[in-house]
């Protein structure tokens, strides 16, 4: 059964505790009118944490803090509120789906929201994983920049929470590169083709890297932000959609480059 089968079965007992266990209970409740009395908490050691698990932890944790980001100017605007209903949408939720991931969004918004706390949950429930921790990011990112209102706070706050995962600056700023290439004066680029430095910037090399370099970032890439490899370390089955989107994009990157080197 998915972790999102056994939510709505009632079936918590692999359920978290901590501050996401506290977030997810509350959206529950909520939502779902389910009694808290079957919401298990787990406590123990990363051999307890099932994959269902993981995959809760991401849900719970993409939305409350992409909620959080969109109240670091201050307010949230209906644009900002529309550009989580767009990830929603791309994901394909279900209704109940949707109701739980607007309660986390808008327990994010909420002041006193413990994001520290929360980031550090996450990431040890992820237990190095690095490619979700770095979807996680990525999806954050390119949620600030949907609005096309990117602005100093958003940053500022995206640079704590890269951190909070244990992400360098350098990781965070190609990260932001990788999304920018995404975004042009009008929102996500659809086009068939990056611009060259766009697409120098998304698979993170210099315009000087030799070809064997090129291919070699291209293969690394290619390999972390496989779709498939992804849910099997713990991303929600929801979400391949947006993997596949970020697998498109290096592709395109690397065509790019490949036809003005002209590479074969």
């Amino acid at each position: 059964m998915s972790w999102w089968g056994k939510i709505v079965g009632g079936a918590f007992g692999f359920a978290l505790g901590g501050p996401l266990g506290a977030l997810l209970g509350a959206a529950l409740g909520h939502n779902l009118d389910r009694g808290l009395g079957k919401f298990t908490v787990l406590e123990g050691g990363l051999d307890q944490a099932s994959q269902e698990r993981v995959q809760t932890a991401f849900f719970t944790t993409t939305f409350s803090v992409m909620g959080h980001i969109a109240k670091a100017d201050g307010t949230v605007s209906a644009h900002e509120i529309e550009m989580a209903n767009q990830v929603m949408e791309r994901m394909n939720l279900q209704d109940d789906q949707r109701k739980l991931a607007r309660d986390l969004f808008r327990q994010g918004c909420q002041d006193g929201f413990p994001l520290d706390e929360v980031l550090q949950q996450f990431r040890r429930e992820c237990h190095r994983r690095t490619t979700l921790l770095r979807m996680f990011m990525e999806i954050q990112i390119s949620s600030a920049y949907a609005d096309g209102q990117y602005s100093a706070p958003e940053r500022k706050l995206l640079l704590r929470i890269c951190h909070g995962i244990g992400f360098s600056d350098h990781e965070f700023v190609h990260l932001e590169a990788m999304v920018k290439a995404q975004f042009g004066p009008q929102g996500p680029s659809r086009s068939s083709r990056s611009s060259l430095p766009n697409a120098y910037a998304v698979l993170d090399v210099a315009t000087t890297a030799s070809d064997a370099e090129v291919k070699k970032a291209y293969r690394r890439l290619m390999n972390q932000h496989h779709p498939d490899k992804l849910v099997a370390k713990g991303l929600p089955e929801e979400m391949m959609k947006l993997a596949a989107e970020k697998t498109n994009e290096i592709k395109q990157a690397y065509e790019t480059i490949k036809e003005q080197r002209d590479i074969r």
